[in-house]
């Protein structure tokens, strides 16, 4: 399949300014997350709101666009400058990303429109805000969401678009429920696409914040 991967990286975070340039072992973040996606063999571009991620990513590999609202819609503006029949967005803050979870969702998308992956997760990440739960049947996903539950798996934050369905994501109704969660792909749901789901292993951490960071680095 024509595909390539996108990645996020917004340096106006509000929870945690500039994060996708916090230095782990003296690495920036955004070039753990790209130095992993490229061991897949696809071509990758960062989409980002600012210039300065050029000093860090190779030439002709960053990709400024205008304000976003949220990571798939950076993604979507993207689309004016790349031709590929599909893409997957792997977010800026999974230092852990394997060529594994970036290659499972890429064989989802043979056979669906959407799609995005989830590990199993423990009581402790379940009663955790920053962490997202997604409800499912093994083969799609039903909701997603950062309520404290009894049940849900770990949603990573990787998807998966064919072109012409990314590209209609600013035309599709926007519900209050996605404000209150602050989960983009709620979207999709309420609009009653399918995303395909599969299961993944996952041993690591999305920084949201900076005490993820300081967990990151004990951890290693």
């Amino acid at each position: 399949m024509n595909t390539a991967i996108l990645i996020p990286a917004r340096l106006a975070s509000t929870r945690f300014p500039k994060k996708v340039l916090a230095e782990l072992f003296g690495k920036p973040l955004i070039n753990h997350v790209y130095d992993k996606c490229i061991e897949t063999d696809l071509p990758v571009y960062v989409v980002t709101d600012s210039e300065e991620l050029k000093d860090y990513i190779p030439s002709g590999k960053v990709i400024v666009t205008g304000p976003a609202e949220n990571g798939t819609e950076r993604c979507r503006q993207a689309l004016q400058y790349l031709n590929y029949s599909n893409f997957i967005n792997v977010q800026g803050d999974m230092p852990d990303i394997t060529v594994d979870i970036i290659n499972t969702v890429h064989r989802l998308l043979k056979d669906n429109e959407l799609a995005t992956v989830y590990a199993e997760m423990d009581s402790k990440q379940r009663q955790d805000p920053n962490s997202v739960k997604l409800i499912h049947n093994g083969k799609y996903a039903h909701w997603f969401c950062r309520a404290s539950l009894e049940y849900g798996d770990h949603h990573l934050g990787i998807y998966g678009y064919r072109n012409y369905t990314l590209n209609q994501y600013n035309s599709l109704q926007r519900f209050p429920e996605e404000d209150v969660e602050k989960l983009e792909q709620l979207r999709w749901l309420q609009n009653s696409h399918k995303i395909a789901v599969a299961k993944v292993d996952f041993n690591g951490i999305e920084i949201n914040t900076k005490e993820d960071l300081r967990q990151w680095h004990l951890e290693q």
